[in-house]
């Protein structure tokens, strides 16, 4: 992954992102389910259903996403971000990126705040929050893709072998093109811009409605 590739996302496309100390925590209640709010854990988080179970051993678990034909995704939230929220809320609610999502991909979600002991791809032990500063990440919600070949992510931590980095709220459309621009491979030699604009030109010629923003 190229230096300029990370420039790109930081500065272009990517919505607004929650950095350290932006918010404060709020409270799950039962009001929000009740009004179509997305679930949230008792750390406050949003919760996806099909997000993985983890025992926090990163090698392990890109290893288990690998053997079932699978990319590894870190999705690192914080409470009270509102755009984890929309991400929540509006992506994950619809049927052609969670399908697309679930089926090629294993997403772990990490607290850019918690406390719970993670292992990274060289071994190292840490808690989230420290594994997120050593991953230079600087605000909610961050993506990280990796590789899906155990072997590129042996002894080396996450920051040097990520694939992509996804970073704040993106529209559906551009979200959902990342996952396919990481699952193709396109990432290793096709600049994201050219690849969105490629993917637009695609669909439309297809017939179907392209809505950027």
């Amino acid at each position: 992954m190229t230096i300029s590739r990370r420039a790109f996302l930081g500065t272009s496309l990517a919505g607004a992102v929650v950095g350290s100390g932006a918010m404060h925590p709020k409270s799950s209640s039962a009001a929000e389910a009740t009004a179509g709010e997305p679930v949230r854990g008792d750390d406050g988080l949003y919760k996806q259903e099909w997000f993985i179970d983890s025992f926090l051993d990163l090698k392990d678990d890109l290893a288990e996403a690998a053997s079932a034909g699978k990319h590894f995704v870190v999705l690192f939230e914080q409470n009270g971000c509102p755009y984890c929220r929309e991400m929540h809320r509006v992506n994950f609610t619809k049927p052609e990126i969670k399908d697309y999502i679930t089926a090629n991909f294993s997403v772990l979600q990490l607290d850019f705040w918690g406390s719970r002991r993670v292992t990274d791809f060289d071994g190292k032990e840490m808690g989230e929050r420290e594994l997120a500063q050593r991953w230079r990440i600087t605000g909610t919600p961050t993506l990280v893709f990796f590789p899906n070949d155990p072997a590129k992510v042996a002894d080396k931590s996450g920051r040097e072998v990520e694939a992509w980095r996804l970073l704040g709220y993106w529209k559906p459309f551009h979200f959902l093109s990342t996952f396919v621009y990481v699952r193709g491979g396109h990432y290793e030699n096709q600049h994201f811009q050219r690849f969105l604009q490629a993917r637009a030109d695609e669909l439309r010629a297809q017939g179907k409605n392209v809505e950027l923003w």
